[in-house]
């Protein structure tokens, strides 16, 4: 049974020298080519390749947000291809991913393809390594100001934490509030706020995050009682103290 390989790289001699190398290589076939990050979404979801050559620096969606923006259950093995300096490497090799530093050699590239074999060859089925899972993980969750995967039938965005006005939870789902724009996440409440305190983002309330740039002014309600006025007309009610948002604005 062959090993089923996608190679996405933006540059054409790169994805040249691949696929030559790989002819080479009986027990592989390459199942498609993409030169930005977008096509190496679809094309990976499409083909379900055992083995995907990542190139870190693509248009569209860099290498981490093609990670991103598959399910754990679709990300093959991977072999990042990079010309990122020393500190990148290490960051790679510490999470136990195998990587190519352009421009490799013929022996360097066999003992990344015999690593994937290795790998494959103790599951038939195609398994994301748990430790590629951690990293696209950590990735998703962990990066302050990081932008947010919004996945549609028509389009990924990502969006950028300035870009919204406020979250709002929806059961199992987020709701963010960006402008005219509604974009509905599957991810909790506590998640998302984790992502986006780093940002200048507080909970009002058990349900809605705001973005402390876009509070206009705080109104009474009554004894104790407070809701904030958005700078775009939206009142939302607050359960926080007052105190605790005085002090959250004043460190902007």
């Amino acid at each position: 049974m062959k090993l089923r390989a996608l190679i996405a790289d933006d540059e054409p001699l790169a994805r040249e020298r691949v696929r030559s190398l790989l002819a080479d290589e009986p027990d592989t076939e390459v199942v498609a080519e993409c030169s930005d990050g977008a096509q190496t979404f679809k094309a990976t979801q499409e083909h379900r390749p055992d083995l995907l050559f990542l190139d870190v620096q693509m248009p569209r969606l860099n290498g981490f947000e093609v990670l991103e923006a598959l399910e754990p259950e679709q990300i093959p093995v991977v072999i990042f291809t990079t010309a990122h300096d020393e500190h990148a490497i290490r960051a790679f090799e510490v999470n136990a991913l195998d990587y190519l530093l352009k421009p490799f050699t013929e022996a360097r590239f066999k003992l990344a393809v015999q690593r994937a074999r290795d790998q494959l060859g103790k599951d038939p089925r195609p398994r994301p390594d748990p430790r590629l899972v951690a990293l696209r993980n950590h990735l998703h969750r962990a990066t302050p100001g990081g932008r947010i995967l919004v996945r549609s039938p028509e389009r990924l965005l990502f969006l950028k934490p300035e870009e919204i006005d406020h979250v709002e939870a929806a059961g199992n789902y987020v709701v963010l509030h960006a402008g005219q724009e509604r974009h509905i996440v599957r991810e909790t409440t506590a998640a998302m706020e984790a992502r986006l305190a780093p940002a200048g983002f507080m909970r009002l309330s058990r349900s809605v995050i705001v973005n402390l740039a876009r509070i206009r002014e705080v109104q009474p309600l009554g004894p104790g009682q407070y809701s904030v006025l958005l700078k775009n007309g939206t009142r939302l009610d607050m359960t926080c103290s007052l105190s605790e948002l005085q002090s959250r604005l004043s460190e902007l």
